[in-house]
This record gives C-alpha cells, sequence and structure tokens, in this order.
C-alpha cells in the first residue's frame, strides 16, 4: 500500500495536468461552440494531451512538473486568446494572424471592449499549483530509469497518435483540404480539439513559408493559369466603357453592414445619405464581405486585386513583396493618377509597403493631413473627407483616388462626438452606438459626396462605395436579431446578415437601380473593368453586369448562390429561402469541390507570386 500510495503521490502532477487540462477546455468549447466537447472532440483531444504527457514522462521529475507546468501555462494563454479573438472574429488564432499584431500596435480600446475579467479563471488553478509545486521540493521521489520511462512514453505514443491520425484521417474524407489549408479553423476545432488545432496551423505555417520557396509544377501553374483565363470570358458588353476615362473614386467605409441601409429607428433614417446615394446608383443589395483575419485589409486587397485574401493572417503582411495585376497598375497605363486617402498611421497594416505593390502613386496617410479632429482611432472622418476634397480638387485627370474612412471603426464607444441620434431602445448598447457611429458617418459622407458635386467632380466621376466588413459581433446577435425582426437567429441566419452595401454612381444618376445578384468583394473589380473599358486578366471574381448567376465563396470554404448556402462550419446545405437542410447530391458536391479549387487556386498564386509568371508570359 506504501508503495502504491508513493507512486501515486509521485505521478500526482501527470493527473492532475490531464484533469485540470480537459475542464479547461471543455469550458472553452462552451464559451465558442455550445458545448461540443463531449460530443465530437473528446478523443483526439485526449490524444493530444497524452502526447504532452508521453513528452513529459521522458523527463525526471522536477524537469517533468517545470514541463507541465509551462504547458499549462500556454495552454491557458492560448485558451483566452482564443475566446476573445473569437468573440468578435468568430474564427481562432494562427500563427499568422499573430504575426500580424505588429501590424496592429494600437487597438486596446477594441481589445479592452472584447476581454472579460472572468477570462482569468483559465490561470485560477495555479493559486492551488504553485503551493503545491513548493511543498513537492521537499519530497524525495525515486526517478524510473530512463529505459522505462522510454517504454511507457513509446507506449503511450502509439496509442495516442494512432487515435489521433484516425480522426485526422475522418476528418480529411469529410472535407477535403481543411486540414492543410485550415480554412476553417474553427470547424477544425470542433472535431480535433485545441491542442491539435494549433499544432496543425505551426506545421502548416512551416510548410507554407517552406513551399514558398519551392517551384511549383508546371502541370498546376497551367491548369490555374488555363482557369483564370476561362473566368475572364465575356459574352455580352452591358455598360462596356461608359465611364472610359472618367475618374474612378473609390470609397471603403469602415464597419458599414448592409442592415442599415434605409433602415429606421424611431422613425429615423439611420443612413439618409446612402439611402439616397443607393437611390442614385447601381445598388447592389446581396453584396457580401469576403474578408478573412485581415480584416479592412482584406476589404482592400479583394477589391482591389479580385483574389482571395490568405486564409490565414494578411495577405497584406504576407504577400506584400508579389507582384500584383491591381485596378491602380492597369488604369496608370490608361494614363490615370493613383492614390490612397486614409487619415491613419501609414504603416498600419503594412499599407505604405503595400500600396507601393499594388501601383498607387501617392499615400496620403496620417502624416498628410491636419489632424484638428479625433473621433475614435484616429482623425476625424468630417475632417478628413474635407481635406481629401481639397487634395481632390488639385489632381490631374483622370486619376483614381480610393478613400478609406475610420470613424466608425469598432467598439464605436467615442458616442460624445457622434451627435444625438436617438437609438431608442438599444441605448447604451453595442448595437446602439454602432448606430450612433456609422449615422455619424453617414453625415460626414453626406457632406463629401456634395461638395463632389458643387465642384464639378462628380460629373467627370464613377463614385464606388462599400463597406468593408461586419460590424456587430456573434455574442451581439440578439439585439440585431430583435432589429431585423429575426425570430430564430441560427447559423444561416446569420450568415445570410453578413452582407456590405455596394453602390456605383454614374454622371448625372444614371443607371440607377437596385441589383440583386449574389456577389462579393472579388466581383468589384472585374465590373469596373467593364465600365472603364479596362484590361480584364487574371482575376477571379466576376463583371457583375454580364453575369446572370453568380456564387460568393467565402474563405472559410462556405458559399451560397442565393439559391443554396452552404456552411462549412457544419458542414451543411440550406434551402437559401427557406431555411430547410439539404442533402449532399452529387451536384452539391461537386460545388463544393469547384469552389475550394477556387480559393486553393488563390492562394497558389500568392505562394508562388504567380501573376508575375503569367504577365512575362502575356508580355511574349
Amino acid at each position: 500500500m506504501n508503495k502504491i500510495l508513493k507512486k501515486s503521490v509521485s505521478n500526482i502532477d501527470i493527473l492532475l495536468f490531464f484533469i485540470i487540462i480537459i475542464i479547461k477546455l471543455k469550458q472553452y468549447s462552451i464559451q465558442i461552440g455550445e458545448g461540443y466537447f463531449l460530443k465530437s472532440s473528446i478523443f483526439p483531444t485526449a490524444s493530444s494531451i497524452a502526447i504532452i504527457l508521453a513528452i513529459a514522462i521522458l523527463l525526471k521529475n522536477k524537469s517533468r512538473v517545470k514541463f507541465l507546468f509551462l504547458m499549462d501555462l500556454i495552454i491557458s494563454i492560448a485558451i483566452i486568446c482564443d475566446i476573445n479573438y473569437f468573440r468578435y472574429f468568430k474564427d481562432l488564432l494562427s500563427i499568422p494572424v499573430i504575426k500580424n499584431g505588429f501590424l496592429l500596435g494600437d487597438v486596446k480600446s477594441s481589445v479592452n471592449s472584447i476581454f472579460k475579467i472572468q477570462d482569468l479563471l483559465y490561470f485560477s488553478d495555479f493559486l492551488v499549483i504553485i503551493p503545491l509545486m513548493k511543498i513537492r521540493k521537499h519530497f524525495n521521489f525515486e526517478n524510473i530509469s530512463f529505459v522505462k520511462r522510454l517504454a511507457i512514453t513509446f507506449s503511450i505514443l502509439i496509442i495516442a497518435v494512432s487515435t489521433n491520425s484516425y480522426y485526422f484521417y475522418e476528418l480529411s474524407k469529410e472535407q477535403p483540404r481543411l486540414i492543410s489549408t485550415m480554412y476553417n479553423k474553427v470547424y477544425i476545432e470542433k472535431k480535433l480539439g485545441l491542442i491539435n488545432t494549433h499544432g496543425i496551423d505551426i506545421f502548416n505555417t512551416l510548410k507554407n513559408d517552406a513551399s514558398r520557396k519551392m517551384a511549383i509544377s508546371k502541370t498546376k501553374e497551367e491548369e490555374i493559369q488555363n482557369y483564370l483565363q476561362a473566368n475572364t470570358t465575356e459574352s455580352s458588353t452591358a455598360l462596356k466603357g461608359v465611364g472610359k476615362g472618367k475618374n474612378l473614386i473609390m470609397i471603403q467605409v469602415e464597419a458599414l453592414q448592409n442592415f442599415v441601409i434605409n433602415a429606421k429607428v424611431n422613425g429615423e433614417e439611420i443612413t439618409p445619405n446612402l439611402n439616397k446615394l443607393a437611390s442614385q446608383s447601381k445598388y447592389f443589395d446581396n453584396y457580401y464581405y469576403q474578408v478573412s483575419s485581415g480584416g479592412t485589409s482584406d476589404a482592400e486587397f479583394l477589391s482591389n486585386n479580385s483574389l482571395y485574401p490568405s486564409p490565414s493572417g494578411a495577405a497584406y503582411y504576407m504577400y506584400y513583396d508579389n507582384d500584383y495585376n491591381s485596378i491602380a497598375k492597369v488604369l496608370k497605363t490608361q494614363g490615370y493618377s493613383t492614390n490612397v486617402f486614409h487619415g491613419y498611421k501609414e504603416t498600419f497594416w503594412n499599407r505604405n509597403i503595400m500600396y507601393k505593390a499594388e501601383g498607387f502613386d501617392n499615400y496620403y496617410s496620417e502624416k498628410d493631413f491636419n489632424i484638428d479632429e479625433t473621433v475614435g482611432l484616429g482623425l476625424s472622418d468630417k475632417s478628413f473627407l474635407n481635406q481629401t476634397v481639397e487634395k481632390l480638387k488639385t489632381m490631374d485627370k483622370p486619376y483614381f483616388s480610393f478613400i478609406i474612412t475610420l470613424s466608425s471603426h469598432f467598439p464605436f464607444d467615442d458616442t460624445e462626438h457622434y451627435g444625438d441620434f436617438n437609438t431608442g431602445k438599444y441605448e447604451n448598447t453595442l448595437l446602439g452606438n454602432y448606430i450612433k457611429a456609422i449615422h455619424y458617418t453617414d453625415e460626414q459622407l453626406g457632406m463629401f459626396l456634395q461638395k463632389l458635386d458643387d465642384e464639378g467632380i462628380s460629373k467627370d466621376s464613377i463614385i464606388v462605395l462599400y463597406g468593408d466588413h461586419n460590424a456587430i459581433p456573434k455574442e451581439n446577435e440578439k439585439d440585431l436579431a430583435d432589429f431585423m425582426g429575426i425570430q430564430n437567429m441560427n447559423e444561416l441566419e446569420w450568415a445570410k446578415l453578413q452582407k456590405v452595401p455596394m453602390m456605383i454612381h454614374f454622371p448625372s444618376n444614371e443607371y440607377a437601380e437596385v441589383n440583386h445578384i449574389t456577389s462579393g468583394q472579388i466581383d468589384l473589380y472585374p465590373t469596373l473593368c467593364n465600365i472603364l473599358d479596362i484590361q480584364n486578366q487574371d482575376l477571379l471574381g466576376s463583371d457583375l453586369l454580364n453575369t446572370k448567376n453568380s456564387t460568393v465563396v467565402f474563405r472559410n470554404g462556405s458559399f451560397t448562390d442565393g439559391k443554396v448556402f452552404y456552411l462549412s462550419s457544419n458542414s451543411t446545405y440550406y434551402d437559401y429561402s427557406s431555411g430547410e437542410k439539404l442533402n449532399e447530391t452529387e451536384d452539391l458536391k461537386a460545388e463544393r469541390t469547384a469552389r475550394l479549387k477556387e480559393l486553393e487556386y488563390s492562394d497558389e498564386i500568392l505562394k508562388h507570386n504567380l501573376l508575375k509568371v503569367y504577365d512575362k508570359q502575356n508580355n511574349n
């Protein structure tokens, strides 16, 4: 009995580690996935913990305790970071995203608004563990021989790795390329557990870094090129060249979601100026944002390049040294000057480097504006847009000016500067504060558009305006459901709300209509190619003016054509209108495979800088 007791005490650290990590991961699963843990990921999770324990057993007692303490700390930090990242982005952290953190040095207010003090409970076990570690020092435990420890480690690893391999294989059968691309990290976590997910992320990051240095096969290179060429084939030319030679003013509005357009609170319009612009423009009301981890920068990337963003991290950071066939580059060949306006730090999102790669001549950032009024993160939209008009007045025509607003940035907490718009029962909620913020930005955009009219700029310009990404995190879905009158806010209804408005305004309000085509940010560039009569080459999107049916593909592998909505988060097809779940048919399976292939092609283009290769071939 003494020997059994002694062995139990000597291995208490292993038992405690296993129990504590299981409890933490179960609680974590409740916070991000409604308690899926015991249903789907308990065995791969236990196996991943067992692998850590197998490594620990190789170490001598004192080193083992320190190792397990360190692993507990690392896992606890990962859990807290994932939870907070998930609260806003509905995604999990990855190595590329962490790298992006170096580009996001001044978003403390956003982080503070998401973090909850109870998150620190994940560290509560250390209040017990640290004293136990000190007490344990006073006991002398006999070290098992290295040969025995190696045998135990080997035995555990065989069982744990075999179990993990089985679940990895099952997931790869269910969703091919998911593990290698990690286009849906949340689903991987639900199936394989947090430790495995981050392990895969580390492996894929190292593999992707290595693959960038390896040449792509000639067969794959030609396959992608053929796909791009087929995608640019046009059979009709509606509105082709109607904007040829005119200025292009493209406005990306921070956190502008489509649900506020033509909506009212207490009988007052939230966005009266944008409502007016929509009525005078081609307004695309089924236009989805397609961003990934890069947020605002991904929206810029999609709209200017018609390529998908990186599945993890931001293309602005990972592929800044690539060659691009961007709008700015093509317009420069037509004699346009190309300019970007954004009243924030020039290095934020690596913009000062990326804009050069995309062919912009001038980048007017925070240092080029008089910071005379701040709202939210920086220069107010009012001051920014007023100063931008003055700069536009001095430019040689034709020009392409890309304008990015800032004041309506999450967490919408600068309410004293948003004005006195009454949000009724939503006062002092995040939704209410967002409505105030976007109402403020709408007012400034209204003044800006009026000045463009007054200065005679509008009559010589195509004006494009769209939102970059969502504003309302999923944890605030109840208020949004109430606002929208949605009784059952399920995953499908939430996905259908992830739209941003897109408007294309022509001189004299010509061609104004509402276009209901299912579309996304990747389609903007090809559409502008048609309007401006410029080169449409090596683009993945569709010209929305000459396309009857379009499919929107999201970075996580979901897609919709307006009839069917496939959600990769639960690997389910839905009838778009009725919400009824659909069984997978061969046609649906083929569609899913084709959409994943499209994402893969975009990734290969970025990883191997294929546009540079194709450009050389086209010029020879």
